[in-house]
């Protein structure tokens, strides 16, 4: 059973807040504990506008957000901590090794891959990486 799960990429402002927001959206009130950081974050900056836009326009308001940096402490109170490419996987098991065990893929059941970094690009591709989160939020949620 997971009590909390931590959704990790670089900045901290487009794909790990948007993953985090989809997973309490789905979630709802099982008592399971979401939240997001960035291995480089922009510390105290809200999510890009196209992410926050794309969240809102399925009723979600993700204006509350602040990026965040990852703390070892943070790998070490998570249950499961999600990574958006493998190099942060790398990254995060170096920060803190004893996490190496409850630290995945995030496209781990979906495709296996890295979720690309929409930062800064246009609009379709913030879609499209939107579109690959939820495929990647769905495909975890069976075995949460």
């Amino acid at each position: 059973m997971f009590n909390s799960i931590l959704v990790v990429c670089f900045g901290n402002v487009c794909r790990s807040p948007v993953a985090e927001f989809l997973f309490r959206r789905h979630l709802g009130d099982r008592g399971i504990r979401v939240s997001s950081a960035g291995l480089g974050a922009l510390v105290g900056s809200p999510m890009d506008e196209n992410a926050i836009a794309l969240l809102q326009e399925r009723g979600i308001d993700a204006s509350e957000h602040r990026a965040r940096q990852l703390e070892p402490s943070m790998l070490r109170e998570a249950d499961l901590v999600l990574a958006m490419e493998r190099r942060h996987l790398n990254s995060l098991v170096r920060i803190a090794p004893e996490a190496s065990g409850k630290a995945f893929l995030f496209g781990k059941w979906d495709d296996g891959g890295d979720v690309p970094d929409p930062y800064r690009r246009p609009r379709p591709v913030f879609e499209q990486v939107h579109e690959s989160i939820e495929r990647g939020v769905s495909s975890w949620l069976r075995y949460l």
